[in-house]
């Protein structure tokens, strides 16, 4: 058996109230992760689990998952957006396997139960038997055996899904500060150009980790540094919601930044590299305002993304105590001109599996992975910008957003 699977015998406890230094056994312990799954993403969260844009005619669907539970998202015959857990009321079998599509109706393939796009079980068939023998006894009641039903709200277009009704709406979720910073982003009907889907070989949360993290972004990704994406001496800061659970990191370009270019001493920072197209730096101002990266995130598992005209929504799924996958969606608005949907695509270079900021996000949370097996009792520390959940700062050079995180964490799991 590989033992990197392999729970302790002992139940977890968080060792102390101290927010600025995490366990490595978060990572690999596999009870922890089976306790996220009931605590966390079938708790009182809001998870992402599409777009309006995705769906916009009646029967059109996708499937998706919320944690390691299998979803379908499905817009009914008045418009309206269900979703339910793709998972048969007979015998558990997959309804839908095709990743989107457009439907009349949901069909499992194993015995024939149908549904409607509510999840509402309309037929099963041999309900009465062959022959006048077999079938299902009188007292047998359609209305108990639909598709198990997620509370879905919608927001500029995101849609959400949650198995609680503890969960708060959404926008007491996140609060007005982090809510008025999507509408900043989400000015206009969406428009998905494509996706981008990778596998990372890490624990989900390490990924969560990284995209709170808002001061490695000027030292870890070289392209990032040198050609004026984000440096340490930009404009901007963070974020963070009265919860403390969700964050923003921004930056963005002012004129006192700029005599202070290139004398961060940093090996990110490489002044003699140049690009030979110089295209995919275009940057057209059109949410009114100098913000080159903004990054916001939305506990457990969404990312909200604008670098320079590089439009996005990243998905987080878990895919078992040390894997996950992560998938992005590449976004415009309706009625963009030619000019903007091809710069959208061009900056679109940026991310992605292969882009040239995001992928060295793609290695850091494997290295991590690799180096938390060895001692699990061993602890990484967070010391940048205090021990707490401290309010919004002006510098980015703070850890804040991350013990954010697991201030949400442990109050979702109890510890």
């Amino acid at each position: 058996m590989d033992d990197q699977t392999v729970a302790r015998d002992a139940p977890f406890a968080w060792p102390d109230a101290d927010l600025s230094s995490v366990p490595y056994r978060v990572y690999t312990d596999a009870d922890i992760y089976a306790r996220e799954q009931e605590r966390i993403f079938r708790g009182p969260t809001w998870n992402f689990i599409g777009l309006e844009a995705e769906l916009p005619n009646p029967g059109d669907f996708k499937t998706t998952f919320v944690g390691d539970t299998p979803v379908i998202v499905v817009r009914d015959a008045a418009g309206a957006i269900n979703a339910m857990v793709n998972r048969c009321a007979h015998k558990g079998s997959l309804v839908c396997f095709k990743p989107r599509g457009n439907v009349r109706e949901l069909t499992c393939v194993y015995h024939n139960w149908v549904y409607d796009l509510a999840g509402n079980l309309t037929g099963v068939a041999f309900k009465r038997g062959v022959g006048g023998k077999g079938g299902l006894r009188e007292d047998f009641d359609q209305k108990e055996h639909g598709l198990q039903r997620l509370r879905v709200e919608i927001y500029r277009g995101l849609i959400f899904g949650t198995f609680s009704d503890a969960t708060p709406p959404f926008g007491d979720y996140i609060g007005a500060e982090l809510i008025a910073s999507i509408d900043r982003v989400l000015i206009k009907p969406l428009k998905v150009l494509g996706y981008h889907s990778q596998i990372l070989p890490n624990n989900w949360k390490l990924y969560a980790e990284n995209n709170k993290d808002s001061y490695h972004a000027s030292l870890l990704h070289m392209f990032h540094n040198t050609f004026g994406v984000v440096r340490p001496t930009m404009g901007g800061g963070i974020k963070l919601s009265d919860s403390g659970w969700h964050h923003l990191s921004y930056t963005q370009r002012e004129a006192l930044a700029d005599e202070h270019i290139g004398k961060e001493k940093v090996r990110s920072m490489q002044a003699s590299y140049k690009l030979r197209d110089s295209a995919m730096m275009q940057h057209t101002l059109e949410l009114g305002d100098l913000v080159t990266n903004s990054i916001q995130t939305v506990f457990p598992t969404l990312v909200v993304q604008q670098i320079l005209n590089a439009l996005a929504v990243r998905q987080l799924i878990p895919r078992g105590v040390d894997r996950s996958e992560l998938i992005w969606t590449v976004l415009g608005f309706e009625g963009d001109d030619p000019d903007l949907a091809e710069l959208r695509l061009k900056v679109n270079n940026l991310v992605g599996p292969a882009g040239l900021i995001s992928m060295e996000d793609g290695c850091v949370g494997g290295w991590v992975q690799r180096a938390a097996r060895a001692d699990g009792e061993a602890r990484t520390i967070m010391p940048m910008g205090g021990r707490g959940v401290e309010a919004s700062q002006g510098s980015r050079v703070t850890e804040s957003a991350v013990r954010g995180f697991w201030k949400g964490w442990r109050e979702c799991m109890g510890l």
